[in-house]
């Protein structure tokens, strides 16, 4: 008897994205003004992606890997949903969880408790689900005695925690992680990358940018490398940390 495997799902689609920002050369409206009647140029157009395109299967692991202003961050932001692109197209498939900016969604005049539900909340949760999970985003982020007060009192560190806590206990199918693994003591660290261990191997699909090299290799099996905007390699993990240190 012959056994037909199902082909794989498409997870994440990337398809001929480009991402263009202003950078803007004034600080002001003077600046400005004096630069016009100088006919001085005020702004030039940088693209921080251009035409990149690939695909991520349902329970890959996969890293971005390149230098400082390469385009990683940016490519993960657009996949997120932060950004949308200038040219191309990108599709999801489930419920995205991002870890981009720690903290960014957080309130700071809100306690932490309040913070939890409207984060969780902006992920997709329920009032229900929140207050099923609440208990162990709190044990897990360790910081239970600061939950009530403002997260304005927090430190990076306390930010970092409740975060990340709240991002992985998402019934999510695609979690983004930007460097937020090289935050942090070493035992968060660690527990950190324990969890997101437990949800490679329940088959969620993982995106990664990460400097330590450590880190991708424990992770990822599969890395696309982006270089001034441009994809130049997409294979096996180590073939990619190679791409890397050839550019």
């Amino acid at each position: 008897m012959t056994t037909v495997t199902a082909p794989p799902k498409l997870s994440i689609l990337v398809e001929n994205v480009r991402k263009t920002f202003l950078l803007r050369h004034t600080h002001s409206f003077k600046e400005a003004f004096i630069s016009k009647i100088k006919k001085k140029q005020t702004s030039t157009s940088f693209d921080a992606l251009k035409d990149v395109s690939f695909e991520i299967n349902e329970g890959e692991s996969v890293a971005i890997l390149g230098y400082n202003g390469s385009g990683k961050s940016t490519l993960l932001k657009l996949i997120s949903g932060v950004l949308e692109p200038d040219a191309g197209r990108i599709r999801t498939r489930g419920r995205v969880g991002a870890l981009i900016e720690v903290g960014a969604g957080f309130h700071p005049e809100l306690s932490g408790r309040e913070n939890v539900y409207l984060n969780a909340a902006i992920l997709g949760m329920s009032k229900k689900e929140i207050d099923e999970r609440f208990d162990d985003i709190v044990a897990f982020s360790e910081i239970e005695d600061f939950i009530d007060s403002e997260v304005k009192h927090y430190s990076s560190g306390m930010f970092l925690r409740l975060a990340f806590s709240v991002a992985i206990h998402v019934r999510l199918d695609i979690l983004l992680v930007d460097e937020i693994l090289s935050v942090g003591d070493a035992p968060f660290r660690e527990k950190c990358r324990k969890k997101i261990r437990e949800l490679i191997g329940e088959g969620k699909t993982m995106v990664v940018v990460s400097h330590d090299v450590g880190t991708v290799r424990e992770l990822c099996d599969r890395g696309i490398v982006i270089k001034k905007g441009v994809k130049i390699f997409d294979g096996p993990v180590e073939e990619a940390i190679e791409a890397l240190k050839n550019q």
